[in-house]
């Protein structure tokens, strides 16, 4: 189809939301020359720093040894391979290239959701099946610091839970591996479950952690739709269905976790825009806290929530019952024997005592951002850019201007600058040197809705989806 048609079509059949949303066709982008360069001038720049954190960082790596990492800044090794799972990657990225755009603006509502996690779970399969089934995904979990090597020790989960803060220094008696130690429990308590239940091993841990993580896009198409209009919502969807950062939620469990927020916030949009205020609320709560449990920086999804609330227009009525399932996890935990302060406060003495204190942080704190460049690409780099230019856009003369009667398109901008604000605030905490590419995933699921301000969304797609490729199929990832 050709994409003015496209344009035109979006434009005229228009979003299918909630009443109280702004209906004006504002988010159907400016398709300028100069807009488009600056585009391309932002893709360029992030591609830029791309080459010089791999530049810096393999000098660094050379002549130091102090990054741990195989081929800077992503923990990975260079190992060009093809696998069985090639020619499903490439027939995913065809079609969500030829077709998502159209679909994602036919489709009936829940129909697109459904679409969108299913082709998100082909895209991320495929892409895993590259490595192979037991290097690509039934052996990701099992490895010498992943959470299925300690199922055997949560046998009594109450006595473990009680007795876990005792093993989270390096010199402590039987410490635990380093992502054990570097989580709250409810992250290797969800595989020892899985394992209660007659899913055990890497295998089903492995399409767990897939499945679920796939999820999170549908998760953030919720939340768009009902804070800032269905029409950026459809813009977005083909976006985070081919999204680079797939690489690495297949497979780990960083994307089980980015499921899992993104629910919670999607469940408290919902609540907040009085969609089920009871029922979304408790279940808001219940997901934010049991976010927390599943890794101690996803405290920063506070930020997205608290932006989320400020977005609803029924923003007290929730209130109560987000905040009664928000107690429920940490009670629980807290009343078994775990003590996530302390466990947190152990975890900063651990990090600095490993590997941690010693990869440099001027180099990490930028080679970082350049780790989120390639796990969002570069149509979600030139997303932000417009995203920028969309929140300080002059608006129309209205009385009582709000943020919750500003344009949808002001309303997914700060939405996404929320995410980018807890991504930097981890960032420049030192808490988070190297291996971003799958710890900072739950806060990348954010950013990617930027791109619904992109036009010619296939060109797009097409570097999103070559740049996946390319880092499946040229790097062997740790993840």
């Amino acid at each position: 189809m050709n994409p003015d048609l496209l344009r035109d079509r979006e434009h005229h059949q228009g979003a299918r939301t909630d009443d109280r949303t702004d209906h004006r066709p504002h988010a159907v982008p400016d398709d300028r020359p100069r807009d488009h360069v600056r585009d391309l001038s932002a893709a360029l720049a992030a591609a830029l720093l791309v080459l010089v954190a791999v530049l810096v960082g393999t000098a660094i790596q050379h002549r130091h040894h102090s990054l741990f990492v195989g081929w800077p800044p992503v923990f990975a090794q260079w190992e060009p391979h093809v696998g069985p799972g090639t020619p499903a990657a490439l027939a995913v990225a065809v079609a969500v290239v030829a077709y998502g755009p159209v679909l994602a603006v036919q489709l009936p509502w829940r129909a697109l959701l459904f679409t969108a996690w299913g082709t998100a779970m082909a895209w991320t399969f495929s892409l895993a099946l590259v490595d192979g089934w037991q290097r690509g995904i039934a052996g990701r979990l099992t490895t010498t610091n992943e959470y299925l090597t300690v199922i055997g020790r949560f046998h009594d989960i109450p006595a473990t839970l009680r007795d876990f803060t005792h093993h989270i220094l390096s010199h402590s008696p039987a410490p635990w591996p380093a992502h054990i130690a570097g989580h709250p429990p409810a992250a290797t308590v969800t595989f020892v479950l899985l394992d209660r239940i007659g899913l055990g091993g890497g295998a089903w841990a492995g399409v767990w952690c897939i499945t679920v993580g796939a999820t999170a896009g549908a998760a953030v198409l919720v939340t768009v739709r009902v804070l800032a209009g269905e029409e950026l919502a459809r813009r977005a969807a083909p976006f985070l269905v081919l999204a680079p950062a797939a690489v690495w939620v297949g497979t780990s469990a960083d994307g089980y976790f980015a499921a899992v927020a993104a629910w919670a916030v999607a469940f408290l949009a919902l609540a907040v825009t009085g969609h089920r205020p009871r029922s979304a609320g408790l279940a808001a709560g219940l997901l934010l806290g049991l976010t927390a449990y599943l890794s101690y920086g996803l405290t920063l999804f506070a930020v997205i929530a608290g932006t989320a609330l400020l977005l609803g227009h029924r923003r007290l009525r929730p209130l109560p019952y987000v905040v009664a399932g928000l107690a429920v996890v940490p009670v629980v935990f807290t009343l078994l024997g775990f003590n996530w302060w302390e466990a947190y406060r152990l975890l900063i003495t651990r990090y600095y005592e490993g590997v941690g204190g010693t990869r440099p942080y001027g180099y990490w704190v930028w080679a970082n951002l350049a780790c989120t460049a390639l796990i969002v690409g570069p149509a979600t780099v030139a997303g932000l850019r417009r995203a920028g230019t969309a929140a300080v856009r002059p608006q129309l003369p209205q009385p009582r201007r709000t943020l919750r009667t500003a344009a949808p398109q002001s309303r997914l901008a700060l939405l996404v600058f929320a995410a980018l604000l807890a991504l930097l605030v981890a960032d420049l905490s030192g808490m988070s040197k190297a291996e971003t590419e799958r710890i900072w995933l739950p806060f990348a699921m954010w950013l990617l809705p930027a791109c619904a301000f992109l036009p010619r969304p296939r060109a797009w797609l097409t570097a999103q989806a070559a740049l996946a490729l390319l880092l499946n199929h040229l790097l062997l990832t740790g993840w």
